[in-house]
């Protein structure tokens, strides 16, 4: 899957991510957007590290939605425990 798929599926698990912890994910929906598309990028590497490169073969694959959206908790995870210490150090 190219770069541009790889961006288009970050939005939609941003979109997910945003819909399913509302409360952990501070800026709004721009950041959860991008949030998402930094954790599809990391999630295609921990599927790369897991299961292998070949496994990432296209869009409509299961397993790529799968390690995104894992990818898009794991990112949207780290950013509210950065943000919340940042917030309370204030």
């Amino acid at each position: 899957m190219g770069f541009i798929g790889w961006i288009i599926l970050g939005l939609i698990v941003g979109a997910i991510v945003k819909a399913v912890m509302p409360g952990r994910v501070g800026g709004g929906w721009i950041t959860s957007l991008v949030l998402g598309v930094v954790g599809a990028i990391v999630g295609g590497w921990i599927s790369g590290l897991v299961i292998g490169q070949d496994a990432i073969s296209g869009f409509f694959n299961l397993g790529t939605w799968i390690f995104a959206i894992i990818g898009g908790f794991v990112v949207a995870g780290i950013y509210g425990m950065i943000t919340g210490r940042n917030k309370s150090n204030a």
